[in-house]
């Protein structure tokens, strides 16, 4: 008997070595919750190896990171409700942020800190052979965002270029822009070419520089719309410019920092601040936005708790939420 069972009992014991870093509970833990008193000591002791091995083998399956195939990293539409993006996968316990698709949708990119990122770390999800693969880019400049042509990438007072290997080295934007006196945390262009940028040394204010003639303007102080309240910042100017989006803390506001939206008017002024509501805004702290480059979707990032901001998650919904907002001009 011993002899036509031994090889049963070595492969599962082979195969529980092999997956012993995974070990859920201890032999005598699942002896007691899976064995009744009248096994017999074989059905015992093959039980609990069974049971140990299939409880095994489940947790190293669990380990492995989820296979990630197909658009917007393989994702099911949000639809009107904002939703969690990727949880598990781009969304974890710690903080991830600034999250934009290249127009090719071909890279998502995101800062994360916490775990193996000591410090804020520029990653990539990048779709190679119909599968998404994440890597680290770099520790973060500035606060990362797309340029609507796909080729530059700025980061603050800073910015990479497009080259065959990936990206150039990190470039200055001059001395117009890197000011000692200036904090710019996100720079985002649109398709003509106008900054629209933050300063958190000045009062948390927004600036705009447009082309004239393809010479760079003069940065000059949005109006009042724009630049009321606490903690303005972090502006995102569709490729069109026909709207500009932000986070700031207002006294209607529905917490800390709400995202709002103005649209761009006939007479090329900004239109009335817009806060986009309480399916985006809470009462923790909500910024960071970006379209995608085919009008589809709009992220966004959010403090998981109020009180701190150790967990901070991308979300997403579809950008017809945004559409619905804009007045009957």
């Amino acid at each position: 008997m011993k002899n036509a069972l031994a090889p049963t009992t070595l492969s599962l014991t082979a195969l529980l070595l092999s997956c012993s870093i995974h070990q859920p509970e201890t032999f005598a833990d699942i002896r007691k919750d899976h064995v009744t008193p009248e096994a017999t000591a074989y059905d015992r002791d093959d039980t609990t190896l069974k049971i140990v091995a299939e409880k095994s083998i489940a947790a190293f399956t669990q380990d492995k990171p989820p296979v990630l195939e197909g658009p917007y990293l393989g994702q099911e539409s949000p639809g009107l409700n904002p939703k969690s993006f990727a949880p598990g996968v781009v969304n974890t316990e710690y903080r991830e942020l600034g999250g934009f698709f290249t127009p090719d949708m071909k890279e998502f990119y995101l800062v994360r800190e916490g775990g193996v990122h000591k410090e804020f770390s520029l990653v990539v999800f990048k779709n190679k052979n119909h599968q998404w693969q994440e890597s680290f880019v770099m520790p973060r400049i500035g606060r990362p965002i797309i340029a609507p042509d796909g080729k530059t990438m700025h980061l603050g007072n800073k910015y990479m270029e497009r080259i065959e290997s990936g990206w150039s080295e990190v470039k200055s934007l001059g001395p117009v822009f890197e000011r000692e006196d200036w904090g710019i945390m996100r720079l985002s262009a649109s398709a003509k070419g106008t900054y629209v940028f933050d300063d958190y040394k000045n009062g948390d204010v927004i600036r705009i520089s447009t082309l004239k003639d393809g010479k760079r303007q003069a940065p000059k102080l949005m109006d009042s719309v724009i630049n009321t309240g606490k903690w303005t910042a972090h502006p995102f100017i569709a490729p069109d410019e026909s709207y500009l989006i932000w986070d700031s803390e207002r006294e209607e506001g529905y917490g800390k920092s709400d995202l709002y939206i103005s649209f761009r008017l006939k007479d090329d002024s900004w239109g009335t601040a817009i806060n986009l509501g309480e399916k985006i805004n809470t009462d923790a702290s909500e910024g960071g936005a970006f379209v995608t480059a085919d009008g589809k979707y709009f992220f966004f990032t959010r403090n998981m708790n109020p009180d701190n901001y150790e967990n901070v998650d991308i979300f997403w919904v579809d950008a017809m939420l945004l559409k619905s907002l804009r007045p009957q001009l």
